[in-house]
């Protein structure tokens, strides 16, 4: 991948750039809305696909996983990417599951919400994305700039700690949400929800719009009532409904809530819908406040 890069480096006219999207395949237009991304931003645009072992606690998601390669090349040349890499397990970790036998750890914030309900996935992620920056670094000190979507917002915030905490040179970007014209976070896990389900799951998105109106509106943020209204759906499981703060992921307090926000927050919410599990977050802010990056 390394030579990949430097080859397309080296094609474009004194190139000094590079934008990585590392995914696990089974792409849609979020991905391609990654990858456009990067494509405006950068003179090399690097895509990786590898359904991660490290980031699965249980063996069947990983097994159930859609793999959709070929339908993934023609997304990623229509979207405008120069180099795929596409490696098997046993080539990025030789020795697997063995290996690798030294691992990157999130700490704390890798415990906490969707990490305390998927114990170690962050520490796979933080592995895989290291090694990934590793590979993609631009050989004759150019710039690295790597683009992640919104929807993930807890990877975001645990992998710009990252770079910020071992002082890795790469720009982590974040990419807003793309949604359906209904409001459903795009993901590759709503291929496995039946329409019944994928409707049901749109309570996710109102519940988050809610708390946004109420920032929007300087009014107090009700998590509870949000909470209740996803409760209330048929079908669907609520895990967790928190408001945040959007650098260190602590839950913001009571006291903190039950006043118009004086800063902005974040808003994370993930649920079982049908058999699958869904993610999704918006950003509450405080009119006024700076803009967070």
């Amino acid at each position: 991948m390394a030579a990949a890069v430097d080859r397309a480096e080296d094609a474009g006219a004194a190139a000094a750039t590079v934008g990585l999207v590392p995914t696990m395949g089974a792409l849609h237009d979020g991905h391609a809305a990654l990858v456009r991304r990067a494509r405006a931003e950068n003179d090399v645009v690097a895509v990786s696909i590898f359904v991660n072992p490290l980031q699965f606690g249980d063996p069947a998601d990983l097994e159930h996983y859609p793999r959709t390669l070929e339908a993934d090349l023609e997304l990623l040349a229509e979207a405008g990417a120069d180099v795929v890499f596409a490696p098997s397990t046993a080539e990025m970790y030789p020795g697997f599951p063995d290996a690798p036998l030294v691992r990157v750890t999130a700490g704390r914030m890798g415990t906490v919400l969707e990490g305390a309900s998927r114990p170690g996935h962050f520490d796979g992620v933080c592995t895989v994305v290291a090694t990934l920056w590793n590979l993609a670094r631009p050989p004759r000190g150019g710039v690295l700039r790597s683009y992640f979507g919104q929807k993930d917002a807890q990877q975001v915030a645990v992998l710009r700690r990252l770079a910020h905490d071992l002082d890795v040179p790469v720009e982590v970007r974040a990419v807003p949400i793309v949604r359906s014209a209904e409001g459903l976070a795009l993901s590759s896990r709503n291929a496995r929800l039946s329409d019944e389900e994928r409707v049901s799951a749109l309570v996710l998105s109102r519940a988050l719009r809610s708390l946004a109106e109420a920032a929007d509106e300087e009014t107090v943020i009700d998590v509870e009532a949000a909470r209740q209204m996803v409760r209330d759906e048929p079908g669907v499981t609520l895990d967790h409904l928190v408001v945040v703060d959007r650098g260190t992921l602590e839950e913001l307090g009571a006291e903190l809530l039950c006043q118009p926000l004086r800063r902005d927050a974040l808003a994370l919410v993930a649920a079982q819908v049908g058999p699958v599990r869904l993610i999704d977050n918006m950003v509450l802010s405080a009119p006024g406040a700076s803009p967070a990056a």
